[in-house]
Protein backbone atom coordinates (compact mmCIF):
# COMPACT_ATOMS: atom_id res chain seq x y z
CA UNK A 1 0.00 0.00 0.00
CA UNK A 2 1.11 3.54 -0.70
CA UNK A 3 1.98 5.95 2.14
CA UNK A 4 0.20 9.18 1.54
CA UNK A 5 1.11 12.33 3.51
CA UNK A 6 -1.84 13.52 5.50
CA UNK A 7 -2.57 17.21 5.14
CA UNK A 8 -5.25 18.88 7.28
CA UNK A 9 -6.74 22.05 5.98
CA UNK A 10 -9.39 24.13 7.70
CA UNK A 11 -11.37 26.00 5.12
CA UNK A 12 -13.82 28.70 6.03
CA UNK A 13 -16.65 28.64 3.53
CA UNK A 14 -17.42 32.21 4.52
CA UNK A 15 -13.99 33.27 3.19
CA UNK A 16 -13.46 30.72 0.38
CA UNK A 17 -16.01 30.34 -2.34
CA UNK A 18 -17.40 26.97 -3.35
CA UNK A 19 -15.69 27.43 -6.71
CA UNK A 20 -12.25 27.74 -5.10
CA UNK A 21 -12.96 24.70 -2.91
CA UNK A 22 -13.92 22.66 -5.97
CA UNK A 23 -10.69 23.73 -7.69
CA UNK A 24 -8.60 22.59 -4.71
CA UNK A 25 -10.32 19.19 -4.62
CA UNK A 26 -9.86 18.76 -8.39
CA UNK A 27 -6.15 19.60 -8.22
CA UNK A 28 -5.72 17.13 -5.34
CA UNK A 29 -7.23 14.29 -7.39
CA UNK A 30 -5.10 15.21 -10.43
CA UNK A 31 -1.99 14.86 -8.26
CA UNK A 32 -3.08 11.48 -6.93
CA UNK A 33 -3.99 10.26 -10.44
CA UNK A 34 -0.59 11.35 -11.82
CA UNK A 35 1.23 9.53 -9.02
CA UNK A 36 -0.73 6.34 -9.72
CA UNK A 37 0.03 6.51 -13.44
CA UNK A 38 3.74 7.07 -12.79
CA UNK A 39 3.87 3.88 -10.71
CA UNK A 40 1.77 1.82 -13.14
CA UNK A 41 4.02 1.88 -16.18
CA UNK A 42 4.92 -1.49 -17.77
CA UNK A 43 8.39 -2.83 -16.98
CA UNK A 44 10.29 -3.80 -20.14
CA UNK A 45 13.58 -5.68 -20.46
CA UNK A 46 15.38 -7.28 -23.38
CA UNK A 47 18.30 -9.60 -24.09
CA UNK A 48 20.18 -10.57 -27.25
CA UNK A 49 23.38 -12.29 -28.27
CA UNK A 50 24.26 -8.97 -29.91
CA UNK A 51 22.40 -6.05 -31.46
CA UNK A 52 23.47 -6.54 -35.07
CA UNK A 53 21.84 -7.52 -38.38
CA UNK A 54 20.49 -11.08 -38.29
CA UNK A 55 20.03 -11.23 -34.51
CA UNK A 56 16.96 -12.13 -32.44
CA UNK A 57 16.05 -9.91 -29.47
CA UNK A 58 13.96 -11.38 -26.64
CA UNK A 59 11.68 -8.94 -24.81
CA UNK A 60 9.92 -9.43 -21.46
CA UNK A 61 7.10 -7.09 -20.45
CA UNK A 62 5.59 -6.95 -16.96
CA UNK A 63 2.22 -5.20 -17.08
CA UNK A 64 0.48 -3.60 -14.08
CA UNK A 65 -2.74 -5.43 -14.97
CA UNK A 66 -4.17 -8.06 -17.30
CA UNK A 67 -4.05 -7.80 -21.10
CA UNK A 68 -5.15 -10.25 -23.78
CA UNK A 69 -2.82 -9.09 -26.57
CA UNK A 70 0.68 -7.60 -26.63
CA UNK A 71 2.71 -6.71 -29.70
CA UNK A 72 5.78 -4.75 -30.73
CA UNK A 73 6.22 -2.53 -33.77
CA UNK A 74 9.83 -2.34 -34.90
CA UNK A 75 11.77 -2.24 -38.16
CA UNK A 76 8.46 -1.63 -39.99
CA UNK A 77 7.16 -5.02 -38.78
CA UNK A 78 4.65 -6.13 -36.15
CA UNK A 79 5.87 -8.88 -33.78
CA UNK A 80 3.29 -10.69 -31.66
CA UNK A 81 4.08 -11.50 -28.01
CA UNK A 82 2.93 -14.46 -25.91
CA UNK A 83 2.23 -15.14 -22.20
CA UNK A 84 5.55 -15.63 -20.41
CA UNK A 85 7.16 -19.01 -19.76
CA UNK A 86 7.33 -18.20 -16.04
CA UNK A 87 3.51 -18.20 -15.84
CA UNK A 88 3.63 -15.06 -13.70
CA UNK A 89 0.55 -12.86 -13.89
CA UNK A 90 0.75 -10.05 -16.44
CA UNK A 91 4.16 -11.11 -17.85
CA UNK A 92 4.48 -11.35 -21.64
CA UNK A 93 7.44 -12.31 -23.81
CA UNK A 94 8.22 -11.70 -27.45
CA UNK A 95 10.85 -12.09 -30.15
CA UNK A 96 11.91 -9.21 -32.40
CA UNK A 97 14.09 -9.86 -35.44
CA UNK A 98 16.80 -7.54 -36.75
CA UNK A 99 16.90 -8.26 -40.48
CA UNK A 100 20.08 -9.13 -42.34
CA UNK A 101 19.94 -5.76 -44.14
CA UNK A 102 19.04 -3.61 -41.10
CA UNK A 103 20.92 -0.32 -40.98
CA UNK A 104 23.15 0.62 -38.07
CA UNK A 105 21.76 3.26 -35.74
CA UNK A 106 18.89 3.80 -33.31
CA UNK A 107 15.60 2.02 -34.01
CA UNK A 108 12.42 2.57 -32.02
CA UNK A 109 10.47 -0.36 -30.58
CA UNK A 110 6.89 0.45 -29.60
CA UNK A 111 5.29 -2.14 -27.33
CA UNK A 112 1.52 -2.00 -26.93
CA UNK A 113 -0.87 -3.99 -24.74
CA UNK A 114 -4.55 -4.45 -25.46
CA UNK A 115 -7.60 -5.68 -23.61
CA UNK A 116 -10.70 -6.53 -25.60
CA UNK A 117 -9.30 -4.59 -28.55
CA UNK A 118 -8.61 -1.41 -26.60
CA UNK A 119 -5.03 -0.23 -26.05
CA UNK A 120 -4.35 -0.05 -22.31
CA UNK A 121 -0.57 0.41 -22.20
CA UNK A 122 2.18 1.62 -24.47
CA UNK A 123 5.95 1.75 -24.01
CA UNK A 124 8.73 3.01 -26.27
CA UNK A 125 12.28 1.66 -26.27
CA UNK A 126 15.30 2.38 -28.45
CA UNK A 127 17.55 -0.36 -29.81
CA UNK A 128 20.96 0.74 -31.01
CA UNK A 129 21.90 -1.58 -33.87
CA UNK A 130 25.59 -1.92 -34.63
CA UNK A 131 27.03 -2.67 -38.06
CA UNK A 132 28.45 -6.07 -38.91
CA UNK A 133 30.87 -7.14 -41.61
CA UNK A 134 29.95 -10.53 -43.02
CA UNK A 135 32.59 -12.74 -44.62
CA UNK A 136 32.46 -13.81 -48.26
CA UNK A 137 32.03 -17.29 -49.67
CA UNK A 138 32.81 -18.48 -53.19
CA UNK A 139 31.16 -21.63 -54.51
CA UNK A 140 31.06 -23.40 -57.85
CA UNK A 141 27.88 -25.20 -58.89
CA UNK A 142 26.27 -26.54 -62.04
CA UNK A 143 25.91 -23.67 -64.49
CA UNK A 144 22.10 -24.05 -64.62
CA UNK A 145 21.99 -23.06 -60.92
CA UNK A 146 24.20 -20.00 -61.49
CA UNK A 147 22.38 -18.83 -64.62
CA UNK A 148 19.05 -20.66 -64.89
CA UNK A 149 17.83 -21.43 -68.41
CA UNK A 150 14.82 -19.57 -69.80
CA UNK A 151 12.72 -22.72 -69.47
CA UNK A 152 13.07 -22.63 -65.65
CA UNK A 153 12.37 -18.95 -65.01
CA UNK A 154 8.60 -19.31 -64.64
CA UNK A 155 9.05 -22.23 -62.24
CA UNK A 156 11.49 -20.19 -60.16
CA UNK A 157 9.11 -17.21 -60.09
CA UNK A 158 6.13 -19.30 -58.95
CA UNK A 159 8.17 -21.11 -56.28
CA UNK A 160 9.51 -17.81 -54.92
CA UNK A 161 5.98 -16.38 -54.79
CA UNK A 162 4.68 -19.44 -52.96
CA UNK A 163 7.44 -19.43 -50.34
CA UNK A 164 7.15 -15.65 -49.82
CA UNK A 165 3.39 -16.07 -49.32
CA UNK A 166 3.99 -18.64 -46.58
CA UNK A 167 6.46 -16.41 -44.77
CA UNK A 168 4.04 -13.47 -45.01
CA UNK A 169 1.38 -15.29 -42.95
CA UNK A 170 1.36 -15.07 -39.16
CA UNK A 171 -0.32 -17.88 -37.26
CA UNK A 172 -1.82 -16.10 -34.21
CA UNK A 173 -0.97 -18.94 -31.80
CA UNK A 174 2.47 -19.94 -30.56
CA UNK A 175 3.20 -23.57 -31.45
CA UNK A 176 6.80 -23.82 -30.29
CA UNK A 177 7.68 -24.23 -26.61
CA UNK A 178 10.93 -23.42 -24.82
CA UNK A 179 14.40 -23.75 -26.29
CA UNK A 180 15.20 -24.88 -29.86
CA UNK A 181 17.44 -27.85 -30.62
CA UNK A 182 19.84 -28.44 -33.50
CA UNK A 183 18.18 -30.31 -36.37
CA UNK A 184 21.43 -32.25 -36.99
CA UNK A 185 24.48 -32.70 -34.72
CA UNK A 186 27.12 -31.55 -37.22
CA UNK A 187 29.20 -28.38 -37.00
CA UNK A 188 28.42 -25.18 -38.89
CA UNK A 189 30.22 -25.15 -42.24
CA UNK A 190 28.78 -21.94 -43.70
CA UNK A 191 27.53 -19.25 -41.38
CA UNK A 192 24.56 -16.93 -41.68
CA UNK A 193 24.93 -13.71 -43.67
CA UNK A 194 27.94 -14.59 -45.82
CA UNK A 195 28.14 -12.63 -49.07
CA UNK A 196 27.86 -15.25 -51.83
CA UNK A 197 29.84 -15.39 -55.05
CA UNK A 198 28.39 -18.16 -57.22
CA UNK A 199 30.44 -19.19 -60.24
CA UNK A 200 32.19 -15.83 -60.04
CA UNK A 201 28.95 -13.79 -59.89
CA UNK A 202 27.64 -11.91 -56.82
CA UNK A 203 24.38 -13.35 -55.54
CA UNK A 204 22.05 -12.83 -52.58
CA UNK A 205 23.62 -13.14 -49.09
CA UNK A 206 23.45 -16.52 -47.39
CA UNK A 207 20.24 -16.16 -45.38
CA UNK A 208 20.56 -19.43 -43.48
CA UNK A 209 23.10 -21.57 -41.64
CA UNK A 210 24.65 -24.71 -43.16
CA UNK A 211 25.46 -27.73 -41.00
CA UNK A 212 27.83 -30.57 -41.80
CA UNK A 213 25.91 -33.83 -42.25
CA UNK A 214 26.26 -36.99 -44.29
CA UNK A 215 23.70 -38.09 -46.85
CA UNK A 216 20.77 -39.73 -45.12
CA UNK A 217 21.29 -38.10 -41.71
CA UNK A 218 17.86 -37.64 -40.02
CA UNK A 219 16.74 -34.00 -39.81
CA UNK A 220 14.84 -33.31 -36.60
CA UNK A 221 12.28 -30.58 -35.99
CA UNK A 222 14.06 -27.98 -33.80
CA UNK A 223 10.74 -27.33 -32.07
CA UNK A 224 7.04 -28.05 -32.48
CA UNK A 225 5.34 -26.77 -35.60
CA UNK A 226 2.93 -27.35 -38.43
CA UNK A 227 4.28 -28.47 -41.80
CA UNK A 228 3.58 -25.60 -44.22
CA UNK A 229 5.44 -26.90 -47.29
CA UNK A 230 6.87 -30.17 -48.64
CA UNK A 231 8.18 -29.61 -52.16
CA UNK A 232 11.09 -29.92 -54.55
CA UNK A 233 12.23 -26.35 -55.31
CA UNK A 234 14.62 -25.40 -58.11
CA UNK A 235 17.36 -23.78 -55.99
CA UNK A 236 16.67 -25.34 -52.57
CA UNK A 237 15.94 -28.87 -53.76
CA UNK A 238 13.72 -30.97 -51.53
CA UNK A 239 12.42 -28.52 -48.94
CA UNK A 240 10.34 -28.65 -45.75
CA UNK A 241 8.96 -25.52 -44.07
CA UNK A 242 7.68 -25.65 -40.48
CA UNK A 243 5.35 -22.99 -39.08
CA UNK A 244 6.21 -22.55 -35.37
CA UNK A 245 3.49 -19.91 -34.89
CA UNK A 246 3.56 -16.14 -34.32
CA UNK A 247 5.37 -15.57 -37.62
CA UNK A 248 8.33 -17.89 -36.87
CA UNK A 249 9.28 -20.39 -39.61
CA UNK A 250 12.01 -23.01 -40.13
CA UNK A 251 13.06 -23.81 -43.71
CA UNK A 252 15.12 -26.95 -44.40
CA UNK A 253 16.69 -27.34 -47.85
CA UNK A 254 18.59 -29.87 -49.98
CA UNK A 255 16.94 -32.94 -48.41
CA UNK A 256 17.18 -36.39 -49.97
CA UNK A 257 13.92 -37.63 -48.46
CA UNK A 258 10.71 -36.34 -46.89
CA UNK A 259 9.26 -37.87 -43.72
CA UNK A 260 6.30 -35.51 -43.25
CA UNK A 261 3.34 -34.22 -45.25
CA UNK A 262 1.80 -30.76 -45.48
CA UNK A 263 -0.57 -29.92 -42.64
CA UNK A 264 1.04 -32.40 -40.25
CA UNK A 265 1.80 -31.31 -36.66
CA UNK A 266 5.27 -32.30 -35.49
CA UNK A 267 6.81 -32.27 -32.02
CA UNK A 268 10.30 -31.13 -31.09
CA UNK A 269 12.71 -33.86 -32.18
CA UNK A 270 10.42 -35.51 -34.75
CA UNK A 271 12.19 -36.46 -37.99
CA UNK A 272 11.02 -34.34 -40.94
CA UNK A 273 13.40 -35.69 -43.60
CA UNK A 274 16.94 -36.75 -44.40
CA UNK A 275 20.02 -34.78 -45.42
CA UNK A 276 20.81 -34.75 -49.13
CA UNK A 277 22.41 -32.78 -51.93
CA UNK A 278 19.42 -31.70 -54.03
CA UNK A 279 19.21 -28.26 -55.63
CA UNK A 280 22.09 -25.77 -55.76
CA UNK A 281 24.75 -27.39 -53.59
CA UNK A 282 28.39 -28.46 -53.66
CA UNK A 283 27.75 -31.57 -51.54
CA UNK A 284 25.52 -33.09 -48.84
CA UNK A 285 24.67 -30.78 -45.93
CA UNK A 286 21.66 -29.24 -44.17
CA UNK A 287 20.65 -25.66 -44.86
CA UNK A 288 18.45 -24.18 -42.10
CA UNK A 289 16.81 -20.81 -42.66
CA UNK A 290 14.66 -18.92 -40.12
CA UNK A 291 12.10 -16.23 -40.81
CA UNK A 292 10.66 -14.17 -37.95
CA UNK A 293 7.74 -12.06 -39.18
CA UNK A 294 9.52 -11.83 -42.51
CA UNK A 295 12.92 -10.89 -41.10
CA UNK A 296 15.97 -12.99 -41.94
CA UNK A 297 17.63 -14.06 -38.70
CA UNK A 298 20.39 -16.48 -37.72
CA UNK A 299 19.09 -19.79 -36.30
CA UNK A 300 22.01 -19.83 -33.87
CA UNK A 301 20.93 -16.45 -32.49
CA UNK A 302 17.43 -17.77 -31.80
CA UNK A 303 18.84 -20.86 -30.11
CA UNK A 304 21.16 -18.80 -27.92
CA UNK A 305 18.55 -16.30 -26.70
CA UNK A 306 15.89 -18.93 -25.97
CA UNK A 307 18.44 -21.14 -24.20
CA UNK A 308 19.34 -18.24 -21.90
CA UNK A 309 15.67 -17.45 -21.30
CA UNK A 310 14.81 -21.07 -20.50
CA UNK A 311 17.67 -21.36 -18.01
CA UNK A 312 16.57 -18.19 -16.25
CA UNK A 313 12.97 -19.43 -15.86
CA UNK A 314 14.00 -22.86 -14.48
Amino acid sequence: MRNWAAVTMRLSLSKISCGVLLTLITLSWIGIYSSLMAGDQPQVSHRARSLQPGEVVHFAVSLPERADEVKAEAFQKVFRFYPGESNLDHVWEGLVGIDLNAKAGNHEVQISAFRRGVKVFESHRTLEVFSKEFPERRITVEEKFATPPQSQLERIRLESKKVSGIFARTTPERIWDGRFIRPVPGKVISSFGKRSIVNGQPRSPHSGTDFRAAEGTPVKAPNAGKVALVQDLFFAGNTVILDHGLGLYSYFAHLSKFDVSEGQIVAKGDVVGEVGSTGRVTGPHLHWTLRLTGTRVDPLSLMAVLEATSQESE
